[in-house]
């Protein structure tokens, strides 16, 4: 349940700059996301995070390996919310009920260059960026580049402003995700 200082904004109570976003959200989704509808009391955050996750998306990352990132960036960061949603993207886009299972876990994937991936977003995030020589070059060894290196942290940025602000507002898993449900272990 979202948090009651924020609001659940619709496309008629949000403030003006975010109308257009919600509407396009509500059109692309069929219903208007709660998270969407609490990070428009700011629209510079919402645009904010819609514009770089479109940047992201663009990046050189291939869509399983954008959602390795997102979903262990989520389980981090605990954000349910995300998990729930990334779930099913990462199944649409190829992604094998093994990998959903390791990353909702966080446990060892069963692709080894997308484990090299997994621990290098892990390194970047617990080392705020400042990933040991060892571990840049492990993942540098699976067969990762430099530019996807890069990526990485353009990728952790993007889903730490999502799953810190859903956090934040509280926001609640929509009914269509309620099958996706994730909590964090312990």
């Amino acid at each position: 349940m979202s948090r009651p200082v924020f609001t659940a904004h619709t496309p008629d109570t949000a403030p003006a700059a975010a109308r257009p976003t919600l509407d396009a959200a509500q059109r692309k989704f069929g219903y208007l996301p709660a998270a969407v509808a609490l990070m428009a009391e700011s629209p510079q955050l919402l645009k904010g995070f819609l514009g770089a996750n479109a940047v992201f998306e663009a990046a050189s990352l291939a869509p399983v390996e954008r959602e390795v990132l997102v979903l262990t960036v989520a389980t981090r960061n605990e954000c349910h919310l995300c998990v729930a949603m990334h779930t099913p993207t990462l199944a649409g886009h190829g992604g094998t009920p093994e990998l959903v299972d390791a990353l909702r876990a966080g446990t060892e994937l069963p692709d080894a260059r997308l484990e090299a991936l997994r621990r290098f977003t892990l390194a970047v995030l617990d080392h705020r960026g400042a990933v040991p020589d060892a571990e840049l070059a492990a993942f540098l060894d699976a067969g990762w580049q430099p530019r996807h290196a890069l990526d990485v942290v353009l990728g952790v940025g993007t889903y730490t402003i999502s799953t810190f602000a859903n956090r934040l507002t509280g926001a609640p898993l929509d009914p269509p995700l309620a099958a996706y449900a994730w909590q964090p272990a312990g």
